[in-house]
């Protein structure tokens, strides 16, 4: 026979700040959102280093913001990092570096690269067209 049991109450419990879930957020540095007006001006002071990861025939097809280095995703590790031959001088883990792609992706995983290599400033400016947005030039590659 079908006997009714009493109602179970499940408690939730809520732990603001406990570091029992600590590991949900990341730690550490983290690559950053910049507004495209703050990246042209700083790029303009000489206190962001611009990066350009889309492909070479992007480039050709739309132009690079102006002062921006070209490095292709591909490539960064190599170019970014002090320890390698094919490392690239303008490039330092003490810099603020800001990069950007056609639609913000692959900068996102450029940036989290960089930061695995020790880059501690690290900004997503997103794309090309925020570049523009912000009052970047825009130069033939």
């Amino acid at each position: 026979m079908f006997q009714a049991r009493r109602p179970v109450r499940i408690v939730s419990l809520v732990l603001k700040g406990s570091p029992m879930f600590s590991f949900l957020k990341p730690s550490g540095p983290r690559v950053e959102a910049i507004a495209p007006a703050d990246a042209v001006a700083q790029v303009a002071r000489g206190e962001l280093v611009l990066i350009d990861v889309r492909e070479g025939m992007e480039l050709r097809a739309s132009g690079k913001a102006k002062g921006a280095l070209h490095v292709p995703l591909m490539v960064l590790a190599s170019k970014a990092d002090p320890r390698h031959p094919e490392h690239l001088k303008a490039l330092s883990p003490d810099q603020a570096v800001a990069l950007y792609c056609a639609s913000g992706a692959r900068s996102q995983m450029a940036g989290q690269m960089l930061l695995r290599l020790g880059y501690a400033k690290v900004y997503n400016l997103g794309s090309l067209s925020e570049w523009r947005a912000g009052g970047g030039a825009v130069v033939p590659a």
